[in-house]
């Protein structure tokens, strides 16, 4: 006789069903995602919003919490979602760089970065605030690896409207003592000077 939650299934798979996918559009709570510490929870976080279908929603109310458990792994959930998906927070691409500037912990600021990244970044948006930070990190000595690439791409992506910019943003990373830097850093920095990074 098979047991407890299989057993129930077996017996009931219409019911099942039904609390299954009553549980996908009411699981995610602030609560839950305080206490999401893995990759595999990250992933269920973002099945149950590509579900819902409304990552904006999702990001409106949870990837800028106070508490930064809440917004750390609501973005955590968010970087599973795929290029299409996340174009539905383009109109938060301010509030997004906003909270990357400003966040005092290190982890949503990366995971925001890598949100941004994927973004779509014109002319008519670039923010020079957000450049300079950009420029700043990618090469502060006491920034973390993730966030000093991050800033390096976002970086060069801005800087490559314009010729000039483009040109500071190389005397920029030539400049760099790169012996101080991580492998990640080095290798983002070598495929740029050698004109084989390429962004989407």
């Amino acid at each position: 006789m098979p047991t407890s939650r299989w057993a129930f299934l077996l017996l009931f798979p219409k019911k099942a069903l039904s609390l299954q996918e009553n549980n996908l559009g009411m699981a995610i709570t602030s609560d839950r995602l305080r206490q999401t510490f893995s990759e595999g929870g990250a992933m269920e976080i973002y099945h149950e919003i590509k579900s819902s279908g409304d990552f904006l929603g999702f990001t409106k109310q949870y990837a800028f919490d106070s508490d930064y458990r809440v917004a750390r792994s609501a973005l955590w959930g968010l970087t599973k979602a795929t290029d299409k998906e996340l174009s539905q927070l383009q109109v938060l691409l301010d509030e997004l760089i906003n909270q990357a500037m400003h966040t005092e912990n290190s982890s949503v600021r990366r995971l925001t970065l890598s949100i941004i990244e994927r973004m779509e970044l014109t002319e008519d948006n670039l923010r020079t605030d957000f450049l300079d930070f950009c420029l700043d990190h990618m090469v502060a000595g006491d920034e973390l690896p993730g966030i000093q690439t991050l800033s390096m791409k976002l970086a060069y992506r801005m800087c490559s409207f314009y010729p000039e910019l483009k040109e500071e943003f190389k005397r920029i990373i030539e400049a760099m003592e790169i012996s101080y830097y991580k492998p990640a850093v080095k290798g983002l920095r070598a495929k740029i000077l050698s004109g084989k990074y390429q962004y989407k």
